[in-house]
């Protein structure tokens, strides 16, 4: 009941925080794991920081902390006149559908699931091709020709991860292994570091010296892992090199930044639209990151080979499967 208590009273004190204009007054609402999860949630954080530096325009947010948050966080912030406002994560879609329902004057976002309404923006991405990307990079720089995978929660978006991270290690090395492992069934999985530590140890001692993650909080334990093993980690969505500098190959970098600061420029703009919007390669919605960081780690050799690959998948002459069309991975 303490807890509970105390969840309500900070949700009340974020959503009554003063907005800096009126013009429009966005708010966005994190999914578990928060808002510094250094991954998905960080990467619309950031987003939405930018957005506020560049035109002047605060907003509210709210991280929550159980799942009975999402639609009472969204109801509030929408009889508040926020708008737009802004779910991060599939699991918000059912709270989402029903708030925007209430209040078909406002408008509102979803990132990674489709919500069909006439005033819901549903932003989703390729994430396969990203990931086939960092699955080029891993087989080059595996010497053991075994690699690995870390999901948070079992579901079809993280298998889509899986799958194309498969489909670009098997181009290079159609011989090599890939590990593959979940770390659980409930949202407690995108935020267990030990447990994600405990399942990249696992696939290291079966011989993987490459291991990427899609795990939110949870692959931080990830990283951690294999930079102490003396392998080779690979972040996602937000780049995550920094972390272990010379230990993180790449990252898989997914651009919610970018999506979550045009829905807020769209409406102030006045260009707000509705419907779904997919974001691949080719509208650079996914990608892989290289800095200084891990620049000594990507040879000439390397760089040409994910160019090359890269060049293909958005000229449609390689088509990387979508694990989420039909459950299934050809690899």
């Amino acid at each position: 009941m303490r807890k509970t208590t105390f969840g309500l009273a900070a949700l009340a004190a974020v959503i009554a925080a003063p907005v800096m204009a009126a013009d429009i007054q966005p708010a966005i609402l994190y999914d578990l794991g928060g808002k510094f999860d250094k991954s998905f949630n960080e990467a619309a954080y950031a987003g939405a920081e930018k957005f506020k530096k560049d035109a002047g325009i605060d907003y509210r947010d709210f991280e929550i902390q159980n799942d009975a948050q999402r639609e009472q966080a969204l109801r509030n912030f929408a009889r508040r006149g926020n708008s737009p406002i802004v779910a991060i994560g599939f699991t918000q879609a059912s709270s989402v559908e029903k708030v925007a329902k209430e209040f078909p004057n406002l408008k509102f976002a979803i990132v990674d699931m489709v919500v069909d309404l006439p005033n819901v923006r549903s932003i989703v991405f390729k994430e396969q091709e990203g990931s086939y990307l960092v699955g080029v990079l891993a087989a080059m720089a595996s010497k053991s020709h075994k690699v690995g995978f870390v999901g948070g929660m079992d579901i079809p978006l993280i298998r889509k991860f899986a799958c194309g991270y498969v489909g670009g290690v098997k181009a290079v090395d159609a011989k090599a292994e890939v590990f593959q492992n979940m770390t659980g069934t409930t949202g407690a999985a995108w935020n267990d570091p030990v447990k994600g530590g405990e399942l990249t140890k696992s696939q290291i001692d079966r011989g993987a010296d490459v291991i990427y993650h899609a795990a939110g909080g949870t692959g931080l334990g990830v990283l951690q892992a294999a930079a102490d093993a003396g392998k080779l980690g690979i972040g996602v969505d937000s780049n995550q090199n920094h972390l272990h500098p010379g230990k993180v190959l790449t990252s898989m970098t997914k651009r919610v930044d970018v999506a979550i600061y045009d829905v807020f420029k769209d409406a102030k703009d006045d260009k707000w639209t509705a419907g779904v919007k997919v974001l691949g390669l080719k509208e650079g919605g996914v990608g892989w990151a290289l800095d200084d960081h891990n620049k000594g780690l990507i040879s000439a050799d390397m760089k040409a080979a994910v160019d090359k690959a890269e060049k293909a998948i958005i000229g449609g002459s390689v088509v990387v499967h979508d694990y989420m069309a039909d459950k299934t991975c050809p690899y």
